[in-house]
């Protein structure tokens, strides 16, 4: 038993709390604080809270729940932050003390149980398409009228993409081999994600194709269903490493692993903090999640060998939080773009706040990602573009949402472009 707000499982370390100088340099950054203007709904805020946490006496509230809660977990203050505090680290380590609390009713709890019963199984996935474009035709969500982004109900039925079944189970190669007449680069490992897998698989194979074509031969096994981020960035650890050690013994055998999913590779790249207490995958973890690159480092860090033929767009660059922010790449996929010819990049305003997708935010937290969701829409609609792109399925959904049909601008992942490129194909 303990006799302060935290449990003995991995509570928020004090070392890493008292990094935390309280300058401020996170608030602008920070959503949610952009949102509720509240302190408590900032990162130095909620740092506050893990400390009170810590004095004997003090037990989790509802009121300190609500204010994790409201963190999107995107990561921009571990950008903005002069003195380097591991807010991932902390959050990482709040979010599963705040889901072994009783705090939660029954009803909250069965909610979440039924998203990841559903969003982290790709087959059940694939079963709900035909539902999903039956809701579409009809459009149930207008039910809602213009509040259909900011209920849960509304804003599931809104996001859901319209994806042809044939598409929705289109399997990809087990193996790809490189292109002809290209330099081998070895073997990597793609990772084919679950919502990714389902709702973007012409990304999954846009992604393949580009990695042929630049030498490498691309295995894309079935198994295991997810990664594991859904649940680890929401705080439902025994899923997470579940799901971990058997990503991990599926893909550790390979050169380097591929992901082309920011959430994802947020994730994998943190298996390693994930089970460091464990002796008997803590080593196997660290040396993962070494391997884990996201495609557009992995990409960038060789020469090209495929041949870029035009694409001519005035394209705006939505960085994902968990790209820019928690693995810290935003040169790479710029990088791309603009090897592409006729590509001409314009940079949104505000590209440090996040849409308000974060993994299920917007399904548990609407009315908040919906605020989020136009102001960056807005923000990239402002750019007078051609098109967006965007690395990361929910960003693309939500931007694609709040966007509207008055401003049916199309999102790209920046894979299809590139492969579109390489093929001499329009987009």
């Amino acid at each position: 038993m303990t006799d302060t707000a935290w449990d003995a499982r991995r509570p928020p370390d004090p070392e890493l709390i008292k990094d935390c100088v309280h300058c401020g340099f996170c608030l602008p950054t920070c959503p949610s604080y952009a949102v509720f203007e509240n302190e408590m709904d900032s990162p130095r805020g909620r740092i506050v809270l893990m400390r009170v946490g810590h004095e004997e006496g003090n037990v989790l509230s509802p009121s300190m729940m609500e204010h994790f809660d409201r963190c999107l977990g995107c990561m921009a203050c571990v950008t903005a932050c002069p003195s380097g505090v591991q807010y991932d680290r902390l959050i990482e380590q709040v979010r599963p003390q705040v889901e072994r609390s009783p705090l939660r009713s029954r009803t909250e709890r069965l909610h979440r149980a039924a998203i990841f019963a559903l969003f982290t199984h790709p087959a059940r996935l694939r079963a709900l398409v035909p539902a999903v474009a039956a809701q579409g035709r009809l459009r149930l969500h207008s039910l809602f009228g213009d509040r259909a982004l900011h209920t849960r109900i509304g804003a599931m039925l809104s996001l859901a993409p319209r994806v042809p079944m044939r598409a929705a189970t289109r399997q990809l190669a087990v193996v790809t081999p490189p292109a002809a007449g290209v330099e081998p680069r070895g073997r990597v490992a793609f990772m084919q994600g679950c919502v990714q897998r389902v709702f973007y698989g012409d990304v999954n194979a846009a992604t393949v194709r580009v990695l042929a074509a630049e030498g490498w031969e691309v295995h894309a096994p079935r198994r295991p269903r997810c990664c594991g981020a859904l649940p680890l960035h929401s705080g439902l650890e025994p899923e997470a490493l579940k799901l971990a050690r058997a990503t991990i013994a599926a893909y550790e055998g390979f050169d380097e692993i591929a992901v082309n999913v920011a959430g994802c590779g947020s994730a994998m790249k943190d298996y390693g903090h994930l089970l460091a207490d464990d002796p008997a995958w803590a080593a196997r973890a660290a040396a993962f999640s070494a391997k884990v690159r996201d495609v557009h480092e992995l990409l960038d860090a060789h020469p090209a060998q495929a041949t870029r033929h035009p694409v001519e767009l005035r394209l705006a660059y939505h960085d994902a939080c968990h790209l820019a922010h928690a693995q810290g790449v935003r040169i790479p996929p710029r990088a791309l773009l603009r090897g592409i010819p006729g590509v001409t990049l314009v940079e949104p305003r505000e590209w440090e706040l996040c849409c308000g997708s974060a993994g299920i935010y917007n399904l548990l937290q609407p009315e908040a990602a919906a605020k989020l969701g136009k102001r960056k829409a807005d923000n990239l609609a402002a750019t007078d573009a051609d098109a967006i792109a965007a690395a990361n399925p929910g960003c693309a959904l939500q931007i694609a949402a709040h966007l509207g049909r008055d401003r049916a601008i199309p999102i790209y992942h920046p894979m299809t472009l590139l492969d579109a490129s390489i093929r001499g194909v329009a987009p």
